[in-house]
């Protein structure tokens, strides 16, 4: 999808110079992986150009307590391209810049840039959802952490809500940073019906709140600390997406996938069956960690996290020995015309 985006970006515009945004970037090899695909195809299209290659800058943005040395650390290992030899005019000269900002916010100047990618990111909200503390200081979601059987009908309109309101407004922001004829590709994590209490990400974040639960009967966790704890995300089905693309009435939705991957990101196997549940629990639960890490530390204390690591990671290892957990990914082709 990166790839057909890029050429019609390049074929139809012919830009000079293409502004290239990715939001969300994190600090692992996620964004040098992309770049590095967007320059492999620039270089195969300036192949057949007998003009002089576009060049390419790279915006990577992320919030500002993302650990940008890291990010620069990893990128600094791509090959720039020399300035001389038989080749040079088809190697594209490329510039990378941070940009620390909510993505829920504006970022380019008005229609500035020519292709937004966003990976594993737009299933996180803004904020927490709000109204979920009653006048009497009771919290509405118990101690569910995200959406679950118990969850109560007003809680998830809440969640609903903060996503129509989220996504609605990265729509509009985008289509106004984009030139026309510019590319969206997003991948997120979705549900995989539309029942909204039951999909991958539930049950994902049920294990989560267990294992938070088991510190509450250990005395680690207050008990009102985790009833006033909710998770700034909501994972929707494609045709929520659907439906908020056509009402925006802002692009061309060019291609939408839904497709499930397993949550184990080690584990390439295809199938129900778990090789090796021991493995996967702790690769499954580094990821969970990496992932969790500041929303615990934050509202609960660092001295927890350990002990949250070591919970979570039982309780995966227990679920795998009856069933393999997957994750179900959202991946979309938008285009502004």
């Amino acid at each position: 999808m990166v790839e057909n985006a890029i050429k019609e970006v390049y074929t139809s515009l012919l830009p000079k110079t293409m502004i290239i945004a990715d939001l969300g970037c994190a600090a692992g090899s996620h964004s040098s992986h992309f770049i590095s695909t967007i320059i492999s195809t620039i270089v195969e299209l300036c192949k057949s150009s007998a003009d002089d290659c576009v060049e390419l800058q790279f915006f990577l943005n992320d919030l500002p307590s993302n650990d940008f040395n890291e990010l620069f650390r990893s990128t600094d290992k791509l090959k720039r391209p020399n300035s001389t030899g038989e080749m040079a005019h088809l190697l594209p000269l490329y510039y990378i810049m941070a940009l620390p900002e909510s993505y829920y916010n504006r970022l380019f100047p008005r229609e500035s840039v020519h292709l937004f990618h966003s990976s594993y990111c737009l299933h996180w909200r803004s904020q927490e959802p709000e109204g979920l503390e009653s006048w009497r200081k009771d919290y509405l979601n118990e101690d569910n952490i995200y959406i679950t059987k118990t969850t109560t009908s007003f809680v998830v309109k809440q969640y609903q809500k903060l996503f129509r309101n989220d996504f609605s407004l990265f729509l509009k922001l985008r289509h106004e940073e984009l030139v026309h004829g510019g590319q969206m590709v997003l991948i997120f994590l979705g549900r995989n019906n539309e029942d909204v209490y039951n999909g991958h990400i539930n049950q994902h974040f049920a294990l989560v709140a267990r294992s938070l639960q088991s510190l509450v009967l250990k005395g680690i966790v207050e008990k009102e600390k985790l009833e006033s704890f909710n998770l700034p995300v909501y994972g929707p089905s494609v045709g929520e997406v659907k439906e908020l693309v056509m009402q925006s009435h802002l692009f061309n939705m060019d291609l939408i996938k839904q497709f499930e991957t397993n949550w184990d990101p080690f584990d390439d196997s295809e199938g129900d069956d778990v090789e090796d549940s021991a493995r996967s629990s702790m690769n499954i639960a580094k990821l969970a960690r990496s992932l969790m890490k500041s929303l615990i530390v934050s509202h609960f204390g660092e001295t927890v996290l350990d002990a949250w690591f070591a919970e979570f990671r039982c309780l995966v290892a227990k679920h795998l020995e009856k069933e393999k957990i997957k994750s179900t990914i959202i991946a979309m082709s938008l285009k502004k015309e």
